[in-house]
């Protein structure tokens, strides 16, 4: 009987992917397959996986489609198989993939993240509370924050960067520029 072992990773590059692939294989050397998916970047467009020498489509594929099923990125899912003398046919082996790769996947903590932007903001010192009070608004209380000050400055003009979810952006950035002498610029158009 084959045994499966799987692995869920997260990761945020493809090269950062590809190690891992190369540690697993290596500290598993003496298993007959290494078998991975990953899938990369907020819109998910970015993905390969690897049948590692079992039949095209039967490991990569059914590990994929599970990444896919549960809607995840910036991972990596790896099974290693260790065969056990019995041949499992294709969909066979397209079923113990999927389920290796389901596991690895429920075993794991999901950890939701956010696109994120960089905001900057100019204000008078007289402005600094409302800037301060509507900024700490947005986190809510003993929870996770949300809009973090990255750099600040403080002088007869003041200025903040602050970094905050993509989706945010408008609401903030609006919300702050209609405070009497702030002027906000800057936002990454990149994200981070």
């Amino acid at each position: 009987m084959s045994r499966f072992i799987s692995f869920a990773i997260p990761v945020t590059s493809a090269a950062e992917a590809k190690e891992y692939v190369a540690l697993y294989t290596n500290e598993y050397h003496d298993a007959r397959h290494v078998c991975w998916a990953y899938m990369l970047g907020s819109g998910r467009k970015e993905f390969l996986s690897s049948d590692n020498g079992e039949p095209s489509g039967t490991a990569g594929k059914p590990i994929l489609g599970q990444i896919n099923s549960f809607g995840l990125t910036n991972i990596l899912i790896i099974v290693v198989r260790y065969f056990g003398g019995i041949k499992l046919g294709t969909s066979g082996l397209i079923a113990a993939y999927r389920e290796a790769a389901r596991l690895a996947i429920e075993a794991a903590e999901i950890i939701e993240g956010r696109d994120m932007t960089t905001l900057g903001v100019t204000f008078p010192y007289l402005a600094m509370n409302d800037v301060m009070k509507l900024v700490k608004a947005q986190n809510p209380p003993n929870g996770r924050e949300v809009v973090r000050i990255i750099a600040q400055e403080f002088d007869n003009t003041c200025s903040m960067t602050l970094s905050l979810p993509l989706d945010l952006l408008p609401e903030l950035s609006g919300r702050l520029d209609a405070i009497s002498g702030t002027s906000v610029c800057c936002p990454d158009e990149e994200g981070v």
